[in-house]
């Protein structure tokens, strides 16, 4: 009946317009069509929604625009929310269909940041497991690996030009491949190790978000150790004693760093050593150690890692230099980590200490780590015999400095108690940490 129409649009008319407020009318937002992946609440969950969004302690103002009100009675709201001085559209829009169905789209813009819905989520799945892999390598770590053993045979190397030979390729690549393979066994081991603390510390690692699952994870660093240690002894002239104390000292000291009883990152000064041991001591003089026996014939053979340690200066300051750095690198990464440390009874310096206490005291350790090294450096230059080493050294003692002066200059303004911050820095420490490398070979 007419009649009866009209007083139903004039009544809903009336109804809607004591929650609306004039200016929504002005508007001319029209509907879009939803999204096919949307969920679909309850008229009154979407009313209680929107009510509840319309709250002024939320620090936003929402508006209704383009009300209409179709002819067999529906209601269509669409609806906008300003955020932060920005229109985000949240249910894209809202409205409700002839059956009252609510139909809300899958994703929701929150100050330029995209968040989606479980269901958009189901429907984007994980991501290619390569790519899931790389990040379950922790690239930043097995990048270093990859520029440190190039490095120490160019140190080790009599000349630059007996560098580039095919028997000192063949040597690096044979001590390359299974140092990348252990690499990536000791941090996939302390993955899974530590699925619930990356819960909490990094959320975004492969196993604590849920793209890797616990038996693959275990496959992957099974096959990586395996390929690693057989490539240390099967080799009849490449599988060098400095090869061996290289690989297999990383599988020790990384399997008693992570797995229990022993676990040595839960006691602060075993957790050092081990980081010592390995990215100074084992790293550095056990390849150093297997570049000079296999690489470079015409230089006097030196039995073993000792040997090389107490016999080539190179050998035992480019150690003494990366132990320390190592250290750095290991405390600073605990710094933001204290959280699922402290919960999960991980008694890191960080936790006993705190973290301004820790951050600072690793910031002023690598920078005074440049500071003598770049004083080092050009006092050496100095007294070399010729032009060219003078030069190279000069240069790299002046780049010691410049980066022991950015230490301090990055640290300007980093909070110890912000988790993202601090973690900026430590990757920013990792960057120097391959410049130091890259530079290691011009010091000679």
């Amino acid at each position: 009946m007419p009649s009866l129409s009209m007083f139903h649009l004039l009544t809903s008319t009336i109804l809607l317009s004591q929650l609306i407020s004039p200016k929504a009318f002005s508007s001319s937002t029209l509907p879009a069509k939803p999204s096919p992946f949307a969920r679909k609440p309850s008229p009154s969950r979407l009313i209680h929604r929107h009510l509840s969004r319309s709250s002024d302690a939320v620090g936003a103002s929402h508006n209704l625009a383009a009300l209409s009100i179709g002819a067999d009675g529906d209601v269509i709201v669409p609806i906008e929310i300003s955020l932060n001085g920005g229109n985000h559209s949240v249910f894209d829009p809202p409205f409700l269909d002839a059956n009252g169905d609510g139909i809300v789209p899958a994703e929701i813009s929150m100050n330029g940041g995209d968040y989606s819905s479980p269901d958009a989520e189901l429907k984007s799945g994980t991501p290619p497991f390569p790519v899931v892999l790389w990040r379950f390598t922790r690239p930043h770590t097995i990048i270093g690996s990859a520029i440190a053993i190039p490095s120490i045979f160019l140190l080790a190397a009599p000349t630059y030009q007996s560098f580039f030979t095919v028997r000192s390729f063949a040597s690096l690549i044979y001590a390359a491949v299974p140092a990348l393979f252990m690499n990536l066994y000791i941090t996939g081991l302390n993955q899974i190790t530590d699925v619930e603390i990356d819960k909490i510390n990094k959320p975004y690692l492969p196993m604590a978000k849920g793209d890797l699952k616990q038996p693959t994870a275990s496959i992957v660093v099974l096959v990586a150790l395996a390929i690693s240690l057989a490539m240390s002894i099967i080799h009849p002239v490449l599988s060098t004693n400095g090869l061996q104390v290289a690989l297999w000292g990383s599988f020790l000291l990384g399997t008693m760093y992570s797995l229990p009883p022993i676990r040595m990152k839960q006691h602060p000064l075993l957790a050092a050593f081990c980081i010592v041991a390995v990215r100074g001591t084992i790293i550095n003089a056990g390849f150093y150690s297997h570049a000079v026996s296999t690489a470079f014939g015409d230089v006097p053979q030196i039995s073993g890692v000792l040997s090389c340690l107490l016999n080539d200066w190179k050998c035992a300051l480019s150690s003494l230099f990366f132990g320390i750095f190592g250290i750095v690198i290991a405390l600073m990464k605990d710094v933001p980590d204290s959280d699922g440390d402290r919960i999960f009874n991980i008694r890191s310096f960080t936790v006993r200490l705190g973290q301004k206490r820790v951050f600072d005291t690793m910031k002023n350790l690598l920078a005074v780590l440049f500071g003598v090294c770049g004083g080092g450096l050009m006092k050496w230059a100095v007294m070399a015999p010729v032009a060219s080493v003078a030069v190279r050294r000069g240069l790299v003692g002046f780049c010691c400095w410049a980066a022991g002066w950015s230490v301090h200059n990055a640290a300007r303004g980093v909070d110890a108690e912000d988790s993202g911050e601090v973690y900026d820095y430590y990757m920013y420490l990792w960057k120097l940490f391959y410049l130091s490398y890259l530079a290691l070979p011009f010091v000679k």
